[in-house]
C-alpha cells in the first residue's frame, strides 16, 4: 500500500511518500517540499494544489493522510493554513484518494512514542525508521510522519478485523 503523507502550510507544504508492505514494513519512495513562499496568497493557494496533484501523478499513492490544523498563534495565521490545507485537501479529492486525518498529537505518539515531541525527535525518528541516510528537511518530516502514523493506524484497523471476523 503506497501512502502519501502531506503537512500543509501557506509557505511550505511537506509531502512524503511511503511503501507499508504486507509484511508490515515501512520503505520510503520520496518526500520533499512545495515551496510556495514568495507569491501573492491567492498564487500560493493554487500552487500548492497544483504541485500536490504533480506529486500524486508521480509517485501514484493509494490512500493519503494529512495532518488536522492546529491552533495557530494568531488568526489570520490559522486562516491562511486552513486555506493551504483546503487547496491539499481539493487535489486529494479530485483525483479519487481516500483521505485519512490525523492530529499532531496523534502522529507524534505514532511515530516518536510522545505526542509532545519537538521537531528534531520526529526528524530522527523518520531518518531511523526509514533508513534515510540523512535527516529530512522539517515539513518533509512531518509529512512522511503523517504517512507512517497511517501505516501504523491502518495495521492495527486491519488487526482488529482479522481477529472480529474468527
Amino acid at each position: 500500500m503506497r501512502i502519501l503523507g502531506i503537512d500543509p502550510g501557506s509557505l511550505r507544504t511537506g509531502f512524503g511518500v511511503v511503501e507499508h508492505g504486507a509484511d508490515g514494513r515501512l520503505r520510503h519512495v520520496a518526500h520533499g517540499c512545495l515551496h510556495v513562499e514568495g507569491r501573492p496568497f491567492v498564487e500560493r493557494i493554487g500552487a500548492i494544489y497544483r504541485e500536490l496533484r504533480e506529486v500524486i501523478t508521480e509517485h501514484a499513492p493509494a490512500m493519503a493522510a494529512i495532518e488536522q490544523v492546529f491552533m495557530a498563534r494568531n488568526a489570520d495565521s490559522a486562516l491562511k493554513l486552513g486555506q493551504a490545507r483546503g487547496a491539499a485537501l481539493v487535489a486529494l479529492i479530485e483525483t479519487g484518494l481516500p483521505v485519512h486525518e490525523y492530529s499532531a498529537l496523534q502522529i507524534k505518539q505514532a511515530v516518536v512514542g510522545h505526542g509532545r515531541a519537538q521537531k528534531d525527535q520526529v526528524q530522527q525518528m523518520v531518518q531511523w525508521l526509514l533508513q534515510l541516510p540523512d535527516k529530512p528537511q522539517a515539513d518533509a518530516a512531518d509529512a512522511l510522519a503523517c504517512a507512517i502514523c497511517h501505516a501504523h493506524h491502518a495495521s492495527t484497523r486491519r488487526h482488529w478485523l482479522e481477529l472480529a471476523v474468527r
